[in-house]
């Protein structure tokens, strides 16, 4: 006949090993968080067990109820744990509601008589069928794991009920003779023993069901690094494709530039070759007429600069830095208009006149002709420009203010692009082209043009240039730039 504390020790060495395996597994992968219910309920089995071993031949009622207590709570926490790994409902309410009714079930069944132990053997029968049925339900509607491991292991559990139900009807078809409390003998040491069985089968189904689930994560992983591989080639290839179609784009460009370059030298030339022939057989000019020849030579020349700085290919000498006075550069600014016979409308005021910048004079003086010309164009023809220079913060700040049609508030953030003009122009009053190319310069000297609402009507351009070294950096500007337009 089977030995009841020996088959009590094995049990207990059983459920405390599956606990220490569990407790490994769940710090191994934390993210199964699920697993932790696993090792705590294998633990409380343990503790149930060990109690049992320790408590002597005549224990205390309420002994008896808490040590057999602790092991049906390691039971509803097997259950929840199991239902949560499956991502089934977890009845929680169930396993709580049976524990309270094996307390008072048991401390009824003590209290009334406690020589009857066929009303706890049926209790705990209960108890067992019930949860063990509630594991069974989540193992039945999972479609996670394999068929074959769920239903060995519904099998595994449908035993253990089988053996419950067998030992109550024992108990109540030919109860037992006992002395004191004690509810076990060693005519329960086969029930105790089918149940360190069940406890090993339990345990290798859970964990090929972990095993499982966790090759099922690495395969899904490693499907998703190869989607994303896939991906990652897939705009690879795009992204040659644009660098290429950029690459044959700067390229027709070039050729572009190069022969808009040709196209503007040959009148540029034929207009320099007629001012000099007036020059030379023009005898004895007046005063008014040398000066014009010269603005036109002088014009002519600054168009010749501008035509190799940017419509040539030889982007590394298009700019040429230089410390120049700031008032220098307004008086060339001013005598362009005079020559046009546009001055009269101008009025410049700088507050410091012996300041220097660092900066092409010939892109500074197109950036600020660009602007006072935007200005006169879109302004009724009585109305003044105000030009203010002034130095702040290390920055040469010009104001262009005018008192013309203004911007529409829709179209603030889109003026300045490429070929974009307002919507209250008139046809045949620009390109787009003026501010666009004015950033494009600034982009050179590391400046802004910020387009702000005037104090009345029309539009106040706002241009911050550096006065120090910064700007002398021989860098393209950045395509990336941001620009601020109010």
């Amino acid at each position: 006949m089977l030995d009841l504390k020996t088959v009590l020790i094995v049990t207990l060495a059983t459920a405390s090993l599956q606990a220490i395996a569990w407790i490994c597994v769940w710090r191994a992968w934390r993210h199964l968080y699920e697993l932790k219910f696993l090792a705590a309920g294998f633990t409380a089995i343990a503790l149930g067990v060990l109690m049992m071993i320790l408590r002597g031949e005549q224990p205390a009622a309420w002994a008896v109820v808490l040590h057999n207590t602790v092991i049906k709570l390691g039971l509803v926490l097997l259950a929840e744990g199991l239902a949560r790994f499956l991502g089934q409902p977890r009845y929680t309410w169930v396993g709580i509601s049976l524990l309270v009714f094996q307390v008072v079930a048991w401390s009824i069944a003590l209290a009334v008589n406690p020589n009857d132990l066929a009303i706890r053997v049926h209790a705990s029968t209960f108890f067992t069928v019930v949860m063990m049925s509630v594991m069974c339900l989540a193992l039945g509607r999972d479609r996670t794991q394999p068929w074959y491991l769920r239903w060995i292991t519904i099998g595994l559990l449908v035993e253990y009920m089988a053996a419950s139900m067998v030992q109550s009807s024992l108990e109540f078809w030919a109860p037992a003779t006992v002395q004191g409390i004690t509810i076990l003998d060693n005519r329960n040491a086969w029930y105790l023993l089918q149940g360190v069985l069940f406890l090993i089968g339990l345990f290798a189904c859970l964990l090929f069901m972990v095993s499982w689930r966790l090759s099922a994560d690495l395969r899904e992983k490693n499907m998703a690094l190869s989607r994303e591989v896939l991906e990652r080639q897939r705009l690879a290839g795009r992204l040659h494709a644009s660098l290429e179609a950029e690459r044959t784009l700067r390229e027709e460009q070039a050729d572009l530039m190069r022969l808009v370059s040709h196209e503007f030298r040959t009148p540029l030339a034929v207009i320099r070759n007629a001012a000099d022939m007036i020059e030379l057989t023009g005898g004895k000019a007046s005063q008014a007429t040398r000066e014009r020849l010269a603005s036109m030579g002088q014009a002519l020349d600054r168009l010749f600069s501008l035509v190799d700085r940017f419509l040539t290919s030889d982007r590394d000498h298009g700019f040429q830095p230089e410390l120049i006075p700031i008032a220098n550069l307004m008086t060339n600014v001013q005598l362009h208009f005079e020559m046009v016979g546009l001055s009269a409308r101008l009025h410049f005021n700088m507050d410091d006149h012996a300041s220097s910048i660092h900066a092409d004079p010939d892109m500074l003086a197109t950036v600020v002709i660009n602007l006072v010309d935007n200005a006169l164009k879109y302004s009724p023809e009585d109305q003044p420009i105000h030009i203010d220079i002034r130095t702040k913060d290390g920055n040469l700040v010009i104001q262009v203010r005018d008192s013309g049609i203004g911007i529409p508030r829709a179209e603030q953030h889109k003026i300045g692009r490429r070929f974009f003009r307002a919507s209250n122009t008139l046809a045949g009053t620009g390109s787009g082209l003026g501010l666009y190319s004015s950033r494009r310069i600034l982009a050179y000297h590391d400046g802004l043009l910020e387009l702000l609402p005037n104090a009345g009507p029309g539009t106040m351009a706002v241009v911050r240039v550096p006065l120090a070294s910064k700007a002398a950096r021989q860098a393209e500007p950045t395509e990336t730039r941001t620009w601020h337009v109010y």
